[in-house]
């Protein structure tokens, strides 16, 4: 029997990983908020959406009609290189940043959460329900 194996517990670890990954690239952004010439980085991550997309069951009657079966579960790094904010060629807009990061923490806290309410039912079960 595999625990940890399940559909639930990997969409977990694969959004904390994308919400790490996107707390790095915030965070190097605010950092270099003042670097000359250094590009906003953003982290997209579509796994929970793709997720969802490939574990539902439907019934193709047409060619034309979406495949629900693909799923692509990438997490991409990106350079927005097409705007500039600063005259020193710094595109790192610092209030954007900090509102991203604020609603990163939120969804990690939540997604932490949730592991934590899944290891505390095994718990429950371990104990026999006491």
């Amino acid at each position: 029997m595999d625990l940890f194996g399940s559909g639930a517990f990997k969409a977990l670890e694969r959004g904390v990983a994308g919400a790490q990954m996107r707390q790095n690239a915030i965070s190097h952004n605010i950092a270099n908020v003042d670097t000359p010439n250094y590009k906003a980085k953003q982290v997209n991550f579509r796994h929970t959406l793709d997720e969802a997309m490939s574990s539902l069951k439907a019934n193709r009657t047409n060619d034309r009609h979406f495949e629900f079966s693909r799923a692509q579960n990438s997490i991409t790094v990106e350079t927005n290189r097409q705007t500039m904010y600063n005259h020193n060629g710094n595109n790192v807009d610092i209030d954007l940043e900090m509102a991203e990061l604020a609603k990163n923490q939120i969804y990690y806290n939540a997604l932490i959460d949730r592991l934590n309410g899944r290891f505390t039912s095994l718990q429950t079960v371990i104990r026999g329900g006491k």
